[in-house]
């Protein structure tokens, strides 16, 4: 009502019998929804969707010379694609987190790896904004290969995840803080950023300068690099 449609035009939208609404019902169901600049965004690019090919696997590459860009960085850093798929990474985030590797997907750590829930000291709060942060990088693709997977995957495996898909929240996952608790070094608190780069993501975590946490993937660091030769040369 408050929006100016009728109750069942509302219901039509909701089991989605009416794919191509006008941008004018969108914008007055989002004011009255109260949702914010990034759920309307989403919003209005699922009423701009096309066909995709169903099941399609999409294809990511890694910039030139990210490779050297991971290993000049002081702080551990790693690309992803917009599945959470990690495709690179440098050996301090490996030393930060040994589920920080090509091959692994986060989403599917964060959920279903143990050491992952103690890793994270806001586990639950990781929880409900990766998915928030994974369902608007979809958008409306989800029957590419590997977002049937993954979904697939946890659905099956966790009550949480279901709960937390079912709820359709969108927000992005740029920036921000994260405290963890690193079983050799203990806790740390780390910015994050994630940059874009074309199709993939550079996620970076940092310390303050001069901070504890600095001190502590200093440590990281010096464990993760090679020992120096120390044999002896006969005169």
């Amino acid at each position: 009502m408050l929006a100016g449609i009728s109750g069942d035009y509302y219901l039509r939208l909701e089991r989605g019998r009416d794919a191509n609404p006008s941008t004018q019902v969108l914008a007055a169901l989002a004011r009255v929804l109260q949702l914010d600049e990034v759920e309307t965004e989403y919003l209005m690019g699922l009423r701009a969707s096309r066909p995709h090919p169903a099941r399609r696997r999409r294809q990511f590459r890694i910039p030139p010379r990210v490779h050297q860009l991971l290993e000049v960085l002081h702080a551990p850093a790693f690309i992803e694609t917009p599945y959470f798929d990690i495709l690179a990474e440098n050996s301090l985030a490996h030393a930060f987190s040994p589920r920080l590797v090509r091959g692994r997907n986060r989403i599917l750590d964060l959920f279903l790896n143990p050491e992952e829930r103690a890793f994270q000291q806001d586990w639950a709060g990781s929880l409900a904004d990766s998915v928030a942060s994974f369902r608007r990088s979809l958008g409306d693709d989800v029957d590419d290969a590997r977002v049937v997977e993954i979904v697939g995957e946890l659905s099956l495996a966790s009550a949480r995840f279901r709960q937390l898909w079912a709820r359709h929240d969108v927000r992005p996952l740029e920036g921000g803080s994260a405290t963890v608790s690193h079983p050799i070094v203990g806790e740390m608190r780390l910015h994050r950023e994630k940059l874009r780069l074309a199709e993939v993501i550079l996620v970076v975590y940092y310390p303050e300068p001069d901070s504890d946490a600095a001190e502590k993937l200093a440590f990281l660091a010096g464990l993760g690099a090679p020992s120096p030769d120390t044999r002896q040369v006969s005169g």
